[in-house]
């Protein structure tokens, strides 16, 4: 195992740059999800470490090591890509132990290491067959075998759930936060997925336009964002963003208006009356009231656990989540209140958290 540090890298494929002077750190045993949207940048970065893609600037390091120019197979990690990349003519077993042939490594310890991971993943019993005769998850766990059989210092996972159904990709979530308790491996990993990354991860690398938003633990980064971008693609539903003005600040206390309502608030550092800001308050601490920011509902979502509605107010959505079953139909006129804890504030200028 190694902690992998990077080091103000640059990309840039001809006058196009994208990614921009990056600085993060794995620390060695680490489980960190590099999470975005599409074309941030993640999937480059991953690249980068694995040797996939050559360095415009800066510096990877594993464990003490520069690594910059040496090749994939110098670097001793092993990657999980999106697609299972399984020879369809081998069966699992020699699938899962083929690098290790090309290493020219003892018959007998192929045969271990093999028997040992299959062990680890559940696929005993599927040893001696093709990858044809196995489900999507089944594969996918055949190629996460042949990572764990090289023994590497760090893993590499690029997307690997995104072929799976919604049900198999919860169980592999599992499987794969599981595997990571038993083995300590440091280990890098890629989704668009929000949730994946808030489930799965011991740290979160935010990307955004091939620059870091933010970097923390999961609930650091749904508890404290530090800016609209993080504040709006953390959480599921999303946190709802409120337009806002600041019309007093006195006595320790700020006024804002939102639309048709006022809400007062504990003054915070760098709030002046006048100022343009935004509220968010995540779904879960909106609650309906006699009074309150007026809006009608649009749309109501059964979960089964809860309940999902989405009002409208002041020409904006709001997302609201109901444990209890309120009988809200649609055009339905209502009052909401925040939780006035739970608000978090923004400038409406640079999208930067106000404390």
């Amino acid at each position: 195992m190694a902690n992998v540090s990077v080091r103000q890298l640059f990309k840039r494929y001809g006058d196009t740059q994208v990614i921009h002077g990056i600085d993060a750190g794995i620390e060695d045993g680490e489980f960190v999800v590099l999470v975005g949207p599409s074309g941030c940048g993640k999937s480059t970065l991953l690249r980068m470490i694995a040797g996939l893609e050559e360095v415009s600037g800066g510096e990877i390091l594993i464990g003490d090591r520069k690594v910059n120019n040496l090749s994939p197979s110098e670097r001793d990690i092993a990657m999980v890509f999106q697609s299972y990349a399984l020879y369809p003519h081998k069966k699992v077993e020699a699938n899962m132990g083929f690098s290790l042939k090309l290493q020219r490594m003892d018959k007998a310890e192929v045969r271990k290491r093999v028997a040992d991971a299959a062990e680890i993943l559940g696929l005993t019993p599927y040893l001696k067959r093709y990858p044809r005769a196995l489900s999507g998850g089944q594969r996918q766990r055949v190629a996460m075998g042949r990572a764990i059989v090289r023994d590497p210092q760090v893993f590499l996972f690029d997307e690997p759930l995104s072929n799976l159904d919604a049900k198999l990709r919860v169980q592999m979530r599992t499987e794969i936060r599981e595997l990571h308790q038993r083995l300590q491996t440091t280990t890098v990993y890629v989704t668009h997925d929000q949730i994946e990354a808030m489930t799965m991860a011991d740290k979160i690398v935010v990307l955004n336009g091939g620059n870091v938003e933010q970097i923390g633990s999961p609930l650091e980064l749904y508890d404290q964002p530090q800016n609209l971008f993080v504040a709006s693609f953390i959480g599921s539903p999303s946190m709802n963003l409120i337009k806002a003005r600041v019309t007093a600040v006195e006595n320790g206390s700020a006024a804002l208006s939102l639309g048709n309502a006022v809400v007062t608030l504990p003054a915070r550092a760098g709030l002046s009356a006048g100022q343009d800001v935004v509220v968010g308050i995540r779904p879960e601490h909106l609650q309906l009231s006699d009074s309150g920011l007026e809006a009608n509902v649009r749309v109501v979502e059964p979960t089964g656990p809860e309940i999902h509605v989405i009002f409208q107010h002041s020409n904006q959505d709001l997302t609201a989540i109901f444990k209890e079953r309120h009988a809200l139909k649609p055009g339905q006129p209502v009052h909401l209140v925040l939780d006035l804890a739970q608000v978090h504030l923004f400038d409406g200028q640079s999208g930067t958290r106000l404390d």
